[in-house]
């Protein structure tokens, strides 16, 4: 029987491609990426069978090359970007499509769902708020802003603070937490300026493989959203879907991040009625296929659950095997794919989930409660995601010399929820089972 074969694209160096292919793999697939190189996760593990060059300066031939060449039967776009490129390519096509165009119009629609609810809703960060909850989602006020005289508007109906937050940005790089209305204006003035030529250039000519931050430079009309702030800690559930239909999810109430904004660390899995019920209806709102993950605040108090933003692609839980029901990959490939897979039960009993490598990079406090996911069977991508070589080109590493630079990511802090934190600190430290990394 011949294996599915499955497209991995991604615009950055996270390692979670790499994780989605070792599980494929696993499952039976054939598996092929499109990433940045050199130096990318997806270039240390034995799961890829061939790995194309990402070219951020023409991006979709770059992606349709992979394409054409891997032949595969579902793509899997594993960043914000990927997930823009592929419906940049859907758009591109004719509407008189030959044979070959319809054929690839039809992937993208299988891997994706339906293309016309991308630009309409899920790329605008206020009508994705407001389409949850026009199907009865709980989520904050949100708005649109495009001046500071809109901000003054919005302020006569919401106090202080808020939350803003930039289009086409991810990781909380585009959010930022205002507590006065000088602090608002400033930084709707921040998110509102595209990035000067002069750092796009700078960041070109000393990192490696940054040629994708041009499109920055053409998003001259990023759209801002002002957010009601909701005061309690985050959570986040991910799901895989077909056609509008949940298959499987996790959901997860967040411990410990890289920072206030950033992202998660330590989580503990738990079964939320909300959250699952935001998930399911979601996917029928946008008849969604493929992964995708929701971001919430559980309100201090009430515990209400508040929708806040939408991640239209896999998340660090999609590569997780966790058992019936939460193991997405699995699903993926049983019932989209159409690969028989037997049984597997989850890897651990715990509840309580440490990122591998950012946990350990940020030696975070709950690594002795947590099951540390660890990709032992692949030991080269453990090495390269623990010692991660330097993005830097040459010029760039002098750079970092004579101005005593450190890698920021040997620096990293972690960020602690006291709330979620409180009970696993007064809980006594349980074996692993496997060696902490460290």
């Amino acid at each position: 029987m011949r294996r599915p074969r499955v497209l991995l694209t991604t615009t950055n160096r996270w390692p979670l491609p790499a994780r989605l292919a070792i599980r494929l793999a696993k499952l039976g697939c054939d598996v092929f990426g499109l990433c940045p190189l050199p130096g990318h996760p997806l270039l240390k593990t034995r799961s890829v069978m061939r790995v194309f060059s990402y070219n951020g300066l023409h991006p979709l031939p770059s992606l349709l090359k992979a394409i054409n060449e891997a032949a595969p039967e579902f793509i899997i776009p594993c960043d914000d970007r990927a997930v823009a490129h592929l419906h940049g390519l859907y758009r591109r096509l004719p509407f008189s499509r030959e044979h070959s165009e319809e054929k690839l119009a039809a992937l993208i629609e299988h891997s994706l769902g339906a293309h016309e609810n991308y630009h309409s809703i899920v790329s605008c960060r206020h009508e994705l708020i407001k389409a949850a909850a026009q199907q009865g989602v709980r989520a904050p006020a949100t708005r649109q802003v495009d001046s500071v005289d809109d901000l003054r508007a919005w302020r006569a109906e919401q106090p202080l603070p808020w939350v803003l937050k930039a289009d086409g940005t991810w990781g909380g790089g585009g959010v930022r937490f205002v507590y006065s209305m000088e602090e608002a204006e400033q930084s709707l003035r921040e998110l509102m300026r595209p990035p000067s030529s002069a750092s796009v250039v700078s960041a070109m000519v000393l990192n490696r493989d940054r040629s994708w931050r041009l499109g920055t430079l053409r998003d001259r009309e990023r759209k801002i959203s002002v957010q009601e702030f909701v005061r309690g800690r985050p959570a986040n559930c991910a799901v895989v879907c077909y056609r509008g239909q949940v298959l499987a999810g996790i959901g997860v109430e967040v411990i410990s991040s890289q920072d206030e904004k950033g992202p998660a660390t330590v989580v503990r899995v738990l079964d939320s009625s909300e959250m699952k019920f935001a998930a399911e209806r979601i996917a029928a709102r946008l008849r969604w296929s493929g992964f995708f993950g929701l971001d919430f605040m559980i309100e201090e108090g009430t515990r209400d659950y508040y929708l806040i933003e939408m991640n239209p692609r896999c998340t660090p839980l999609c590569q997780l095997e966790l058992g019936d029901g939460r193991d997405m990959v699995q699903a993926l490939c049983e019932k989209i794919l159409c690969l028989p897979c037997a049984p597997t039960a989850s890897v651990t009993s715990k509840d309580v989930l440490a990122y591998f490598p950012q946990a350990v990079k940020c030696r975070s406090e709950f690594l002795g409660l947590s099951f540390l996911d660890v990709p032992y069977e692949e030991p080269e991508l453990v090495d390269a995601l623990l010692h991660p070589s330097s993005q830097r080109t040459l010029l760039g590493k002098l750079v970092d010399l004579t101005r005593g630079w450190r890698d920021t990511e040997d620096c990293a802090k972690e960020y602690v929820f006291e709330d979620a934190a409180a009970l696993l600190r007064s809980t006594s430290p349980n074996e692993l089972g496997v060696p902490i990394i460290g």
